[in-house]
């Protein structure tokens, strides 16, 4: 932190009487050291924070912070105030105020430096010493770590003879612990507080390591016990000792440079005051490395202190929770740790997942996941955002032709000519505001793929080589290379060690445009033509499908359809049928592979509800519940509505709407029913051709689901009641974390 804040960078005396004004008055000094460019506009940024959230925090400290595009390196100034300053903290003004400021592409290393700073101000004895200082100088220095707050401190940490129980100070010293970590964690540890927290899932670089054990002599906290190597690692308990009560929290803010941190500090020090264990994963700028999955596994409950949405929530689902926001994190962890008890011994838990929240990207990348894994989801990131467009600019499309009839497509532009009074022009208008939609799934499909891969540095490569495959001529095929091009390049870009003044510009300037140059070279003169041919002759091919050909693709993109319910399998087939029709005017072979594949993704819910309703016996009272639901999903062509049904008995229910959804595929295209609309179930049916044939295929895919599902489960015999185990229903044993049958 030495080039972050310097003795010119300090005002002991700071005179100003509001937020504002103390804001200014920092800052001047920060412009005066050529630390931030242009004064009025950083201030600009300062207050655009401060209206997200009052920085004000109890014990009189005051952190106004921002990013800006003014700053050119990460700058920290400190300003002492005798009369002191209100900036919203629940117990009165502050009198220590720190304003940082971050460039708006600030790097990694440095933002983990502001976040230890973070943890140090929720430490009394450092903010004791702040207010003790006697000149800038020192002041400086106890914010830089290189004077320790009291020389009695320093003398007793390193004193020859120190208790033998204190292995926590080796144990933190190893682990890279800084000047954050306290002579008062070291004895709290010792008195056999039993212990045990982490600072989150990695300890990152210039913070304080996660205290040790904390165990009494003779149990974990004994010279010579191991410590655990892995951040977020719970240790056993020792032979005898009771297993301490166990929490998760996760922490993050918007800004994700202070609060962030110190909600995750104050988590922890009340976690050794509680005796209870627990571990923090702090989801700032700096990035985060997730929890183990097993540390979760073993928590007793969970904490969320939060201004933003929590990443991966879902890890969470089944146990009790505590959600509020990062400021009581700050303010009273106590009391959430105790809430949190109460909640698990009341047996309240949050609801279980029965699929995974959040985005496609927000779940990448995972160090355990293998590279399948990681392309695929990938490949599901551009497919997920791609899909409300296809809805939306199907089903405008399809209305357009419904209002102004087949000719609509050659209507001339609504700019040119509308006539309120008539329904051609409504039609036409609906019509092109579908097709403009259209237009953008072959750029929004290469684009988040890019983003699934290197997030946002992604996005501006992975648009751009998704409309030249557009423009080329490539179609789908054609996105999903420029996708994972663009992802690429990006991700070898970042691997480059770049000096320290370009890291700044970096995600502004210099990946936006390296990757949008190698991705657009690679597109129009490399792969763009021989992909853009290959799709032409793919199409071709399937325009002269006819007789049992055409079948046997009917009843191929059926089995696509449900074999996963909604998963990358399903996704590609339908991604296959809406690239054939997402065009002015697409062939009668295009529409009938839609049609397939909007018959075939309905069977499955629609199966399950008329099994649940048939023979209700051979399913829990949650299944048939879902059961009533799968109606309405199964009509409106949501094929995730048989997942629960799936994911509970999967031998039995998948292969069995595999074969419905085959017959119906097949059906469907032996009936020549053709659909422009990409979605909509049963409500698009009048725009449908040969609409009661598509029925009869729909009808004869979900009686067959239905009969082989009955069959199956019953030669099973009749499920448990919910709650319940049997040895007919669960030769297996039973999952113990939901209490439902496992299938055999």
């Amino acid at each position: 932190m030495s080039d972050m804040i310097s003795a010119d960078l300090v005002d002991l005396d700071l005179s100003a009487d509001t937020k504002e004004a103390a804001a200014r008055a920092l800052a001047e000094r920060m412009v005066a050291r050529g630390r931030v460019t242009d004064l009025e506009g950083f201030l600009a940024d300062v207050a655009a924070r401060e209206a997200q959230m009052p920085t004000g925090l109890d014990g009189g400290i005051g952190i106004p912070h921002c990013r800006s595009a003014h700053v050119t390196e990460p700058t920290l100034a400190f300003g002492r105030s005798a009369a002191g300053i209100d900036f919203g903290a629940a117990d009165g003004p502050a009198d220590l105020v720190f304003l940082i400021a971050a460039p708006a592409g600030a790097d990694d290393a440095h933002l983990t430096i502001l976040s230890s700073l973070a943890r140090k101000l929720m430490d009394p004895e450092f903010t004791d010493a702040l207010r003790a200082a006697d000149t800038a100088r020192r002041a400086a220095a106890l914010i830089r770590g290189d004077e320790p707050p009291t020389g009695e401190e320093a003398r007793s940490a390193s004193a020859p003879g120190a208790p033998e129980d204190t292995a926590v100070a080796p144990a933190a010293a190893s682990a890279g612990a800084t000047a954050g970590s306290t002579a008062e964690t070291a004895a709290a540890s010792a008195a056999g507080a039993g212990t045990s927290t982490g600072t989150g899932a990695s300890t990152e670089a210039g913070e304080p390591a996660a205290p040790g054990t904390g165990e009494e002599p003779g149990a974990r906290g004994a010279p010579g016990a191991p410590v655990p190597e892995a951040a977020g690692a719970v240790p056993a308990p020792g032979p005898g000792e009771p297993r301490p009560f166990r929490i998760v929290a996760v922490t993050s803010c918007p800004t994700g440079i202070a609060h962030t941190y110190m909600a995750a500090e104050s988590l922890e020090s009340a976690g050794r005051e509680a005796g209870v264990e627990l571990v923090v994963e702090t989801q700032g700028s700096a990035g985060f490395t997730r929890l183990d999955p097993v540390v979760i596994a073993a928590a007793d409950g969970v904490i969320l202190a939060h201004d933003v949405p929590v990443r991966d929530k879902d890890r969470f689902a089944g146990k009790p929770t505590v959600d509020v926001g990062v400021k009581a994190g700050i303010n009273r962890p106590a009391e959430l740790i105790a809430e949190v008890r109460e909640k698990a011994a009341r047996g309240e838990v949050s609801a279980p997942a029965h699929a995974p929240a959040g985005t496609p990207v927000e779940r990448a990348g995972d160090a355990t996941e293998g590279y399948g894994t990681k392309l695929r989801t990938w490949l599901m990131s551009g497919v997920s955002y791609m899909v409300p467009f296809v809805a939306a600019g199907g089903l405008l499309i399809a209305l357009g032709f419904a209002i102004g009839g087949w000719q609509v497509d050659k209507a001339p532009s609504v700019m040119d000519h509308f006539v309120w009074t008539q329904t051609d022009s409504w039609g036409a208008l609906l019509f092109q505001i579908g097709g403009v939609a259209f237009k953008f799934l072959v750029p929004v499909l290469a684009g988040y793929i890019a983003y699934g891969m290197a997030d946002r540095p992604g996005l501006v490569p992975g648009f751009v080589g998704g409309a030249i495959a557009l423009d080329a001529g490539a179609g789908f095929l054609g996105g999903l290379a420029a996708g994972l091009i663009a992802g690429g390049v990006v991700l070898a870009i970042q691997r480059v060690r770049i000096p320290a003044v370009l890291r700044g510009i970096m995600p502004v300037v210099v990946i936006p445009l390296v990757s949008s140059a190698i991705t657009g070279f690679l597109m129009l003169v490399v792969i763009g033509k021989p992909i853009a041919s290959a799709q032409k002759g793919l199409t071709d091919w399937l325009s002269g499908l006819t007789g049992t050909n055409a079948v046997l693709l009917g009843a191929l993109l059926g089995l696509m359809m449900c074999f996963d319910l909604g998963g990358p399998v399903n996704k590609v087939a339908y991604a296959f049928a809406t690239a054939g029709i997402a065009v002015t005017d697409p062939s009668d072979s295009a529409m009938q592979i839609m049609a397939a594949v909007m018959a075939a993704g309905m069977v499955p819910p629609l199966a399950m509800a008329l099994a649940t309703t048939v023979r209700g016996r051979l399913f829990t009272p949650a299944e048939r519940e879902n059961g009533k639901a799968a109606w309405v999903l199964g009509a409106s062509f949501i094929s995730e509505g048989a997942i629960p049904f799936a994911a509970a008995d999967p031998l039995r229910v998948i292969p069995s709407a595999m074969a419905g959804g085959a017959l119906t595929g097949a059906l469907s295209m032996a009936f020549g029913a053709t659909l422009r609309a990409p979605h909509g179930g049963v409500f698009v049916v009048p725009l449908i051709g040969s609409p009661l044939l598509y029925l009869v295929a729909i009808a004869a895919g979900v009686c067959v689901t239905t009969a082989l599902v009955v069959l199956l489960k019953g030669m099973r015999g009749q499920a448990p009641e919910s709650g319940t185990t049997g040895p007919a229903a669960n030769p297996a044993g039973t999952r113990e974390d939901t209490e439902q049958p496992v299938a055999a």
